[in-house]
């Protein structure tokens, strides 16, 4: 059977987009390597020059910001988790991260990719297991998020589910500290009843089948998800935006500090006259002395030089501060843009007081955002408890609820409101409400303790 078939399988959905995805996942990295990536070069830079302003550059890494803060946003209060194993609560990957962890890094690959996956799997093993060795060997199943460039391909069913699914994955052998290591590309075929995996080596080039078995689950343990509104309704993503803003800023940015470089260092204008003198050029051009160094060449870092009949006067040129603030008043529109896209809500940074209705907008904004972020995550957290269950009927399917209250407001506003309630009843009744109010309000800037919490109601 012709093996290299596996590692030559691409989804279109998955053709179409990598180049997309490779952008984003690498704008969110960041680093010397983006910004040698994004940094674009002027037509009429000279090697010199473009290469020191890409030395000089910095990346105010705002793609990752908005990815991370969505989530950390959806999270701020963990979910409720009602009858859940407490040791796959605590170590959901099996290798450390607790379930709020993967479920986080699961948002966040939605966020910068539109589409993520969730691999619901269980460790090989042969033979009988009792309660002991199970524990020893920690034989019990774990989730894992997934990027689509880590599922080249994939196929659904005519029941609408997944009927197969191919994990791609890069493995660096060198357990053998007196073998040479070796670089291996693997593909894992998951099925709804087997998985296969394979191998190709990358200096080689040979594939073979290095492991198979069954699982007879009934349904591939792969959980795919996509934002509804972005590719679900033949939509790009909107992190793809955010990127080409982001590399906007970068390359103005780069332009400014060039700016005050120049200013610092300006460039040197000579008279034509001193210059050929300097190489001993007569006026009619034709050579006839000994010629000495002087540089010709159009740039900040040499001089340039006018004839007799212009200035003729040897000085410095360099751009004034306009143009540099001009520059980072563009990036602070673009960055106020830039959230505003996501759906975001940026402080405002004038002092002029905004008006009761725009504050409503931009809360309500940002909450139905948010909110839709959660019932997401909700949704296939469920989908990956379940199907840790079919791996383990032990393991109980819990009851999963994610907070939904995103109270985007203003401290200050919101106290002053509450207190303006108390002169509306001098009722006990009605004040104990009004602490209670006050009381969750506190709660959402400090979680308060289970003793806290007890004693406050009391009072």
């Amino acid at each position: 059977m012709d093996y290299n078939y596996i590692f030559r399988r691409e989804h279109p959905f998955y053709r179409r987009n990598r180049r997309v995805w490779q952008r984003s996942r690498d704008a969110y990295s960041g680093g010397e390597d983006y910004i040698n990536q994004a940094l674009i070069r002027h037509v009429s830079e000279i090697d010199l020059e473009f290469a020191e302003r890409r030395r000089r550059a910095c990346y105010f890494n705002y793609p990752r910001k908005i990815a991370r803060l969505i989530t950390q946003y959806a999270l701020a209060v963990p979910p409720e988790r009602h009858n859940v194993n407490a040791e796959l609560e605590e170590d959901f990957s099996r290798t450390g991260l607790r379930v709020n962890e993967v479920m986080g890094q699961f948002s966040t690959l939605l966020n910068i990719y539109g589409s993520a996956f969730l691999l619901v799997d269980m460790p090989s093993f042969t033979g009988a297991v009792d309660g002991e060795r199970k524990q020893r060997e920690r034989l019990r199943p774990y989730a894992v998020a997934l990027s689509p460039l880590e599922v080249p391909d994939y196929a659904y069913g005519d029941d609408g589910r997944l009927l197969w699914a191919l994990l791609e994955e890069e493995l660096w052998l060198n357990r053998d500290p007196y073998s040479r290591p070796e670089r291996i590309r693997r593909r894992r075929l998951l099925t709804r009843s087997e998985w296969k995996v394979f191998e190709q080596s990358r200096e080689s080039g040979y594939v073979e089948l290095t492991g198979s078995g069954r699982h007879n689950l009934g349904v591939v343990p792969v959980v795919r998800a996509q934002e509804p509104d972005g590719f679900g309704v033949s939509a790009n993503h909107w992190f793809e935006d955010v990127v080409r803003i982001s590399d906007a800023i970068l390359n103005n940015a780069s332009e400014g500090q060039m700016n005050i470089i120049k200013q610092l260092f300006g460039l040197l204008v000579i008279s034509e006259n001193f210059a050929r003198q300097g190489q001993n050029i007569p006026e009619d051009g034709r050579g006839g002395g000994t010629p000495e160094k002087f540089s010709r060449v159009l740039a900040r870092s040499a001089a340039i030089w006018e004839s007799s009949d212009e200035r003729g006067t040897s000085r410095y040129i360099s751009p004034g501060g306009v143009e540099t603030e001009q520059i980072r008043e563009e990036n602070r529109m673009l960055k106020k843009e830039m959230f505003d896209v996501v759906g975001l809500a940026v402080q405002r940074d004038n002092l002029i007081a905004q008006t009761a209705e725009s504050k409503a907008w931009d809360f309500q904004n940002v909450r139905q955002f948010l909110t839709s972020r959660v019932e997401i995550l909700e949704q296939y957290e469920l989908e990956c408890w379940k199907l840790m269950n079919l791996w383990d009927g032990s393991v109980r399917i819990p009851d999963v609820i994610y907070n939904r209250d995103f109270a985007v407001t203003d401290l200050k506003s919101s106290v002053e409101a509450l207190l303006g309630l108390r002169e509306l009843s001098d009722d006990a009744a009605y004040r104990k409400i009004l602490a209670r109010t006050g009381m969750a309000m506190l709660e959402k800037y400090r979680k308060l303790l289970p003793e806290e919490k007890r004693i406050l109601s009391g009072e």
